[in-house]
């Protein structure tokens, strides 16, 4: 599907570029991701209408930080530097960048301070001052909204940085500085030759106030694009794509559940002939309660005509024996499930040509270290991202991930133009490791038990239960799930001593799962849920309630 007008987005390795990508997709303009260092031929330049440079993990001044295209500078397109993106911009174009005292990091409070109006700014320097302005709201700057504002503007960014700009480059001016001190919105004077703007902030997080009309004003305000991109468009792209690559060969899905194979199953199911699909789900024995009825109902439902359901739940947990750390864990379920699916085509007679399909999405990826460009940092490995088979089968070319430029809730966008029921399209997301990962330590048959149980009755509990304005409160958060420690506390059952281990909830909110805050709980919910559990669950003795953001955690335990 060709793309008239697009947003162009250099990758340098942040964990956040495909969430800048995903925000302006949110605005309706499509948005290409290359590399950091790719060149920048007419191919790739094609209806491009701005550039965005992301963050890296990076230092502009050490020998491996990654650098540009010079074309980037001589081929008259807006520019957005975002953190690293900035301080690259400032260092290429004749400025300084050093290391800070002390690192930036999360809420930092920033003061713009716009140009006296009219002459000092023009057109796009108006549009993108805009952006800061609470009293313009995003629709006024979709449409093009040209006020600029005659004060000073405060809002809350989201920092993280390591480098600050001790001197700008020729012709940039600073027009917002943070409370610490430090250039936090850079901007050239020249804006209509050389419309280059740059923030040390990070816009793209839902933690940045007026994050998203800060990049509408760049990309509508600056790059005059036009809403032209929806997920229906996606959509038809993605089945062209299937077809294309796919063709009449057989495909293989291996489904785990969740909301991401889910809609991977009928995606698939929708783009080609139901009888080349064929849907496998591996009963684990680390799987939620009920996982494999509610499965088979779905797809079913969906109309798969070969659902080859695999118990499995003796080759998980064998292999699984001994295994406590976090990484071997999911090193050796993500080994199983190749190992069990190759044997499983054996079995189903499916040709060596066929494809395997799998629900990965770019936080799997670029979480594992498999972001766009060459600097992305491994946070943790994903079972059907970093095994060595699964790599193999990648080299292969034998990999389909239709959903792997897409977040969470742009799943379940998708999941309801595929018409799939809006409970399952609701459901919390579920680590592919399952409770392996939620369960600290060794992983045995009867820990999975325990677990199992108390979080089938957290969930429901939180589906019974509204918020003070009537929403189920499974609904008011993004992600509630149970954890089994590797701990026993002393308790007390009627008149008896006795140990039992102990249980951690967790429940947060968030939009994309880059970033997650906790769900503030009503206390009395969180008491009544607690007690339910240890009257119900009797090998638990204790449950605590996990008050940790991400960052500095992440959303699972391991």
């Amino acid at each position: 599907m060709k793309h008239n007008e697009k947003i162009l987005i250099l990758d340098f390795g942040s964990q956040t570029t495909q969430l800048i990508g995903r925000r302006i997709r949110d605005l309706g303009v499509y948005t290409d991701i290359i590399p950091g260092d790719a060149s920048l031929t007419d191919t790739v330049l094609a209806g491009v209408r701005g550039i965005i440079l992301s963050g890296s993990p990076e230092s502009v001044y050490t020998p491996a930080a990654p650098v540009p295209d010079p074309r980037i500078y001589t081929c008259g397109l807006p520019l957005l530097g975002i953190c690293y993106g900035l301080q690259r911009m400032t260092a290429d174009l004749g400025g300084l960048v050093e290391p800070l005292p002390q690192r930036e990091y999360g809420g930092v409070e920033v003061r713009v301070f716009p140009p006296a109006l009219p002459a000092a700014c023009t057109d796009k320097g108006r549009r993108f001052f805009a952006g800061f302005d609470r009293s313009i709201p995003l629709s006024g700057l979709i449409t093009g909204s040209t006020k600029c504002p005659a004060r000073d503007l405060v809002f809350t960014a989201w920092m993280s940085h390591g480098d600050t700009l001790t001197r700008l480059a020729p012709g940039f001016k600073e027009y917002g500085r943070s409370s610490t001190g430090f250039p936090a919105v850079v901007i050239h004077q020249d804006q209509e030759t050389k419309p280059w703007f740059g923030l040390q902030f990070h816009p793209e997080v839902s933690h940045c106030e007026r994050g998203q009309e800060i990049l509408a004003a760049f990309v509508f305000g600056v790059c005059a694009c036009a809403q032209a991109w929806t997920m229906e468009q996606y959509l038809e792209q993605v089945n062209v794509t299937l077809v294309e690559q796919i063709s009449t060969s057989p495909v293989l899905v291996l489904i785990s559940g969740g909301v991401d194979s889910t809609v991977t199953g009928a995606l698939l199911l929708k783009a080609l002939d139901p009888e080349q699909v064929h849907l496998m789900y591996m009963d684990t024995g680390l799987m939620r309660k009920n996982e494999t009825f509610t499965v088979q109902r779905t797809l079913e439902g969906l109309g798969a005509r070969h659902l080859h359901i695999v118990r499995s739940e003796t080759a998980f947990l064998s292999a699984l024996k001994g295994v406590e750390d976090p990484e071997a864990k999911r090193t050796v379920i993500g080994d199983m499930f190749i190992t069990i699916q190759e044997q499983e085509v054996a079995r189903l007679g499916l040709p060596d040509s066929c494809f395997l399909a799998q629900g990965t999405l770019y936080p799997d990826l670029i979480e594992s270290g498999r972001g766009i460009g060459a600097k992305a940092q491994l946070i943790k490995s994903h079972h059907n991202v970093g095994s060595p088979l699964v790599e193999a089968k990648r080299r292969a070319g034998r990999i389909i991930e239709p959903l792997d430029k897409l977040y969470k809730d742009e799943v379940r966008r998708l999941g309801r133009l595929l018409a799939l029921d809006e409970e399952i399209i609701r459901r919390h997301p579920f680590p592919g490791p399952g409770l392996a990962v939620r369960i600290l330590g060794e992983v045995t048959q009867e820990k999975c038990a325990i677990l199992r149980e108390a979080d089938a009755l957290y969930l429901e509990e939180l589906k019974k239960r509204r918020s003070p304005q009537g929403e189920r409160l499974y609904d008011e958060i993004w992600q509630a799930f149970a954890v089994l420690l590797p701990v026993r506390s002393v308790g007390v059952a009627g008149d008896v001593r006795k140990y039992g281990w102990v249980l951690s909830l967790r429940a947060i909110v968030s939009t994309d799962g880059m970033t997650a805050d906790v769900y503030p709980f009503p206390i009395k919910d969180l008491l009544e849920i607690s007690t339910l559990i240890t009257n119900t669950v009797k090998d638990i003795g204790r449950v605590t309630y996990d008050i940790s953001s991400k960052p500095p955690a992440t959303i699972e335990w391991e």
